[in-house]
């Protein structure tokens, strides 16, 4: 059962990244608690199959297509969640990927600039394209996508794991900054979420293997991403900003 957090009602949400997995859990739980949600991410199909699930309950929630490496499609989007919903009040910012193992020495510099545009970049232009709004009217809450492969090394490719650790320094080095601003930005770090690539990679097998090497003896969810983004985006964590939550099972204690 989704948490229930009273403030986010009629809030406005825009989540990047938001048409699968963990962004498509995090849109649908922020829908639940009565935001409005705005839904982005490339697929135009899976954006529009998030924002049918959502109005299928009864709440609000509008798609819009936005490439998050790219400035101008950023602004787009920024300008249609204003004109159709409202300004933003919490930005999730989950766009990412790129983060198959390769080899460092056969990883070409068009995969580690692919890696980096991916995740870095794509995180620091779709700031730019909202914060400036959130100091213009007092306040805001950004929630950021790192991984653990940032926290301590992984199976991932090197590129992926510098660009998530960037992640992280970005935020934190924001959060100071506009602290002062009414703007919080924290960041979630998780470990091995399952999902319908997993699923069908892993047999079931090597997933209870993969499980058992968590001290809680599970393999993360969606949701307990979209449960860390829900708690973080709200009133109650109204006193923290610059943080990295480790949604990992236990395996990672920094």
């Amino acid at each position: 059962m989704t948490a229930r957090y009273t403030d986010l009602a009629g809030r406005v949400v825009v989540v990047t990244g938001g048409s699968r997995a963990l962004g498509a859990s995090t849109a649908l739980a922020f829908a639940e608690n009565g935001a409005k949600v705005v839904v982005s991410g490339r697929d135009q199909a899976a954006i529009d199959d998030v924002v049918a699930a959502i109005r299928w309950e009864g709440n609000t929630a509008i798609g819009v297509a936005a490439d998050a490496t790219d400035a101008a499609q950023l602004v787009a989007l920024r300008e249609t969640t204003e004109r159709d919903v409202g300004p933003a009040d919490i930005l999730v910012a989950f766009a990412g990927g790129s983060g198959e193992p390769t080899p460092s020495l056969d990883l070409t510099l068009e995969k580690w600039e692919g890696a980096v545009a991916t995740n870095l970049t794509a995180t620091f232009l779709t700031l730019q394209a909202f914060l400036g709004g959130m100091i213009e009217r007092g306040g805001g809450a950004v929630v950021t996508m790192a991984s653990a492969a940032a926290r301590q090394p992984a199976k991932s490719n090197v590129g992926y794991a510098a660009a998530k650790a960037g992640v992280i320094a970005m935020t934190r080095h924001l959060a100071t900054e506009l602290a002062p601003m009414g703007v919080r930005i924290n960041c979630i770090a998780p470990s091995a979420i399952e999902n319908e690539r997993m699923r069908s990679a892993m047999t079931d097998e090597a997933r209870a293997g993969l499980a058992a090497t968590f001290p809680l003896r599970r393999i993360g969810q969606p949701s307990d991403v979209a449960e860390a983004a829900l708690y973080l985006s709200s009133a109650s964590a109204g006193w923290i900003t610059g943080v990295v939550l480790d949604v990992a099972g236990g395996k990672i204690m920094v």
